[in-house]
């Protein structure tokens, strides 16, 4: 059965000609038998023309995938909204009812374009590092300028007074 990536065979691609001794055959020395070194070359061609065609598929296959993703890029001190996955949660403290999205958490730093440091809550026990996937961009309703105080900036406002 033909595979579709490779074009050819699984049987084809391993056993074209069973060689007697176990050697190089893409490389082989001062070979004097042309029927050997015609074989050699024609293996050597079957196997370039089959990473080409495994190249060609991949870009298909990655051309596909990329359809459904969406290029999503944050700046520091914007505004998102965060998904918690299950095993983001420390063992034992995860339940079926608990919070599954924090929402207008500002990010803290980009570490690269698909993870960014978020500034969680204190109460949140999980590390701050998320991926671009469990983010999504915060869209006000009505084009509201909207201030985030942390809990912290305002105790430590009301301890001046």
């Amino acid at each position: 059965m033909i595979n579709r990536s490779t074009g050819k065979a699984p049987f084809q691609i391993v056993y074209t000609k069973a060689p007697n001794i176990v050697i190089d055959l893409s490389n082989v020395p001062k070979c004097h038998s042309p029927a050997a070194a015609s074989f050699s070359e024609d293996y050597s061609k079957m196997l370039a023309e089959i990473r080409q065609q495994l190249i060609k598929s991949n870009s298909r296959y990655k051309a596909a995938a990329d359809v459904h993703c969406k290029e999503c890029l944050f700046q520091v001190g914007d505004l998102v909204m965060v998904r918690l996955r299950r095993e983001q949660f420390p063992p034992g403290t995860y339940s079926k009812l608990a919070k599954r999205k924090l929402g207008l958490v500002p990010i803290v730093a980009k570490i690269n374009d698909n993870g960014y440091n978020i500034g969680l809550p204190a109460d949140c026990n999980t590390s701050s590092t998320f991926n671009v996937a469990d983010l999504s961009p915060y869209k006000p309703a009505d084009d509201a300028v909207v201030l985030i105080s942390s809990s912290e900036s305002s105790s430590s406002e009301a301890g001046e007074d």
